[in-house]
């Protein structure tokens, strides 16, 4: 479980976005210094494509005197003068990250995450997991975190409406920052899209836009390619197409069979969810459109 760190270690978390033009950084700066902010972390990208202008600002929370709500009402003015109502965000770390996670039978990912929080390398408060099958129960309450069971009955719409009702239910429970799909292997309605929107990450089996749905490994092995890989991503209503958080691959040969395609990418899975997790958790992720940048 997580603490709030030392004052001194604690920061607030600026992240922006608006149409370019001249002075957005003179104007951000500015207004840090008038109310005493102490900047330890500073980043900037324009999008030539779109003309979009983005940026994350960390500042020591201890430089400010006052808390973070009065930051945020105050840089609210800012984005309005810069051109942007909601496109942007004032995070505080002291702030414990809620996160809960989404499971099905497979368990490498969730192992891995498990470990990590133990470890305290992923400094988060993971409120529970729930799974459509009992079979990572065992392991998830050994590390002291709830699991709940919530079967989503084959051949049987009602059963499955009311089994995502149920999900919706005990994951707004916690009104979690991050909800992760750890091999979760159902496709969420677009209600719950839409009321996750953001905040919904999925670890995909390949290397999108390739392989989409199910069994990408066979599709991988049918077409001989030579990489295989992993993808982190926002879930939207389009299946596997949501903004793409973080990638990566491994090489596989001619002499690969799919069982070990499959074993090398859960390598590759494991690494590449826990970094666009940590990413996002960090507010490093700003999403414009279907693309994102990465501070």
């Amino acid at each position: 479980m997580s603490t709030t760190p030392p004052n001194s270690d604690r920061r607030y978390v600026i992240t922006f976005g608006c149409p370019d033009r001249t002075g957005i950084v003179a104007r951000i700066a500015s207004f840090l210094a008038e109310v005493g902010g102490w900047i330890v972390e500073a980043a900037y990208h324009t999008d030539l494509d779109t003309g979009w202008f983005f940026t994350r600002q960390v500042v020591r929370a201890d430089s400010i005197p006052f808390d973070v709500e009065e930051l945020r009402a105050r840089f609210a003015g800012v984005a309005r003068s810069l051109g942007s109502e909601s496109d942007w965000q004032v995070a505080d770390t002291g702030e414990p990250r809620r996160v809960v996670i989404l499971v099905s039978r497979e368990g490498h990912c969730l192992y891995d995450l498990l470990g990590r929080v133990a470890s305290g390398e992923l400094d988060v408060d993971l409120r529970a997991v729930i799974g459509n099958h009992e079979s990572l129960g065992d392991i998830t309450r050994a590390h002291g975190i709830p699991f709940h069971h919530v079967p989503f009955p084959a051949g049987d719409p009602a059963g499955k409406v009311a089994a995502f009702a149920r999900l919706r239910a005990l994951v707004d429970e916690h009104d979690p920052h991050a909800v992760v799909l750890a091999r979760f292997m159902q496709i969420l309605p677009p209600e719950l899209c839409a009321a996750w929107a953001g905040r919904a990450i999925n670890i995909h089996h390949s290397f999108l836009p390739s392989f989409v749905g199910a069994r990408p490994y066979h599709q991988a092995h049918a077409r001989g390619v030579k990489l295989v890989g992993a993808t982190c991503h926002y879930v939207t209503a389009e299946l596997d197409a949501g903004p793409i958080i973080e990638q990566d691959v491994i090489r596989v040969d001619h002499g690969d069979t799919v069982a070990d395609m499959v074993r090398k990418g859960r390598d590759i899975e494991k690494v590449t969810l826990a970094r666009g997790l940590r990413w996002h958790l960090e507010n490093r992720v700003l999403v414009h459109g279907n693309r994102t940048v990465v501070f």
